[in-house]
């Protein structure tokens, strides 16, 4: 059975997506929730969903190896960031190579980097009248949203699109194809 951590910062609809899509697999699950914000709404979903959550500080994180040796016990076979919003630490991603993936609502590589994530990403469609967008899923590395692309996805934008129509666009690709990429990824 394989083993699926993920790192979320908020509401943690995607980690939601992705837990009850495992729930029943005989392939892999989610074994463990981690987040920096020990007030994101990935804690309630994660109760009421039965699975193991935790938050921690930036020093457990990236001064100390806390969170890394959460991991190692864990032992993961991918790691998920899932509108995780710190720069995973080179020391974490040394121990765990080719194991940690993020989902990037944009087509990387426009539109990444550092700041650039949830809202500012649409803004950023909207203001610069995009005519399509997607979602990106890609390993991560040292560099934010640099990481080799796995799978991406497109949609239109409209003339007439807002902010939150095109957030109600990535949201509707992210539930789609997440999972699957995701399962596709762990079965090879």
């Amino acid at each position: 059975m394989k083993r699926i951590v993920i790192f979320a910062s908020g509401s943690g609809s995607n980690a939601e997506n992705l837990i009850k899509f495992f729930h029943n697999s005989d392939k892999a699950s989610v074994i463990q929730v981690l987040t920096n914000n020990p007030h994101a709404k990935v804690l309630d979903r994660c109760k009421k969903l039965n699975v193991s959550a935790l938050s921690f500080n930036r020093i457990a994180f990236s001064k100390s190896e806390d969170v890394l040796n959460i991991l190692k016990a864990a032992q993961p076979d991918l790691i998920i960031l899932a509108g995780f919003l710190w720069k995973f630490p080179a020391f974490i991603l040394e121990n765990f190579e080719n194991k940690v993936i993020n989902i990037h609502p944009a087509l990387l590589p426009k539109y990444g980097g550092k700041g650039m994530y949830g809202k500012y990403v649409h803004e950023a469609i909207v203001t610069n009248k995009e005519t399509d967008t997607g979602i990106t899923i890609h390993y991560v590395n040292e560099h934010y949203d640099e990481g080799a692309i796995i799978f991406q996805a497109k949609c239109p934008v409209l003339s007439t699109d807002s902010v939150e129509d095109v957030a109600e666009k990535i949201h509707l690709l992210e539930m789609e194809h997440f999972p699957r990429v995701v399962n596709e990824l762990l079965l090879n």
